[in-house]
């Protein structure tokens, strides 16, 4: 049974290869989350990553096994610590420990390059969360250093959009108030260690909870008029570059114009409940496909087109257990047997003659990613979202400006 198993596994990959392979050109970075019982063994993971041309992995735990498996494998790995772990990781023994055991155990063979300490901890409204969280990325930093790993393992934390107060038009992208004062520590943080600043965008929740305003082409990069930021006059035809760009502005005003800002989730849905707009074969096929695309052209946003995006698309799997509404089950590029999820390889419009156009952002904040995982490597509740008025104001102005 085992051996049938791992021939079809083969058979799989043999023919995803020659499916998907031509779109993947370049790098790219996948979330691999394991909130399901169906998965194939990490072992059968490896080659499936690998044929697709995914080149970095992101785990929301330092999961033994995945590491392992990937052993000599060159694939770049981002290893999660749960939010349930900040207060602990403020002890430097804890830190050391904890970075002996799943950082220093696996190298070199596991090639784990990044450490992202807690997953949009700023938007949980949580003090005992935010309070800790500064102080467990010195920790775990400082531990790198004593290890003598800092120098290819950083330290960061994943935020949701849900961070800015302001991000439309683009330009006047602004922190919330009150979080300008512990972003501020993070930023010095990332700053001094020269660590990326990751944020989770999602446009498929602009476009769900308002698809009579929100259009549909912005947000699937498809061909559409775009809108104009006044300030800059800055051209964008898609939302998730106009997101990026609202995070740049909202850097850049508190003093950080060169950090380095990384996508660490986005994804869409290919099903969802029936209040659920968008969630889709067709639209995941278009938002994932046309996305890879856009990447594999090497250009950044109309902000900061010389900077280098690293996206790392949600989510590899189905998760079958996942808490939430039906999609969150259904964000996998793949099915659990390893067959794609959709024909992720063709879109409706003809892109590969070259019209998707720069890629841009509605002004939607949401307070959380579509992940589910608020503690990381634990499945809990989702949390609702906030800024609608936000998101509606903004949708006024760019009626206003096309």
């Amino acid at each position: 049974m085992e051996l049938m198993r791992i021939f079809s596994y083969a058979s799989i990959i043999l023919s995803i290869s020659v499916y998907l392979l031509p779109i993947m050109v370049n790098s790219i970075g996948i979330n691999y989350g394991q909130i399901a019982d169906n998965l194939p063994s990490p072992e059968n993971v490896v080659p499936l990553v690998k044929s697709i041309g995914v080149t970095k992995v992101k785990l929301y735990d330092a999961d033994p096994r995945v590491l392992g498996a990937f052993a000599n494998s060159g694939v770049e790995f981002m290893i999660g610590l749960g939010n349930g772990d900040l207060e602990k990781m403020r002890d430097p023994n804890n830190a050391q420990d904890w970075v002996k055991q799943n950082v220093q155990a696996h190298l070199p063979d596991a090639k784990i390059t990044c450490i992202f300490v807690g997953n949009e901890v700023l938007t949980f409204n949580d003090t005992n969360l935010s309070d800790n969280l500064v102080s467990a990325m010195q920790s775990v930093h400082t531990a790198l250093v004593n290890l003598g790993l800092d120098k290819q393992v950083t330290v960061t934390t994943a935020h949701s959009l849900g961070i800015l107060q302001t991000s439309f038009p683009p330009s006047a992208g602004a922190f919330r108030e009150d979080l300008v004062d512990i972003l501020s520590q993070t930023l010095s943080f990332h700053q001094k260690t020269g660590s990326p600043f990751l944020i989770n965008a999602y446009p498929f929740f602009a476009y769900k909870g308002n698809p009579k305003q929100v259009s549909l082409d912005f947000v699937l990069f498809q061909p559409n008029q775009g809108v104009i930021d006044p300030a800059t006059n800055l051209h964008y035809d898609n939302m998730l570059y106009a997101q990026i760009d609202a995070v740049y502005s909202a850097l850049a005003s508190l003093g950080y114009k060169k950090l380095p800002v990384h996508i660490s989730e986005t994804g869409w849905p290919s099903k969802g409940d029936e209040d659920e707009a968008g969630a889709t074969p067709d639209n995941a096929k278009k938002y994932n496909g046309n996305l890879i695309k856009l990447m594999s052209q090497n250009a950044g946003t109309p902000l900061r087109p010389d900077s280098d995006l690293n996206i790392y698309v949600f989510a590899l799997f189905n998760e079958n257990m996942k808490p939430g509404p039906t999609s969150e089950r259904n964000y996998g590029l793949f099915k659990p047997d390893g067959t794609p999820a959709y024909a992720l390889g063709v879109t409706n419009n003809n892109t590969a003659s070259g019209s998707i156009g720069n890629g841009v952002t509605m002004p939607f904040s949401p307070t959380s990613s579509s992940t589910g995982y608020l503690s990381i490597s634990s499945a809990t509740g989702r949390r609702k979202f906030v800024g609608h008025a936000l998101m509606m104001a903004s949708l006024l102005l760019i009626k206003t400006l096309v």
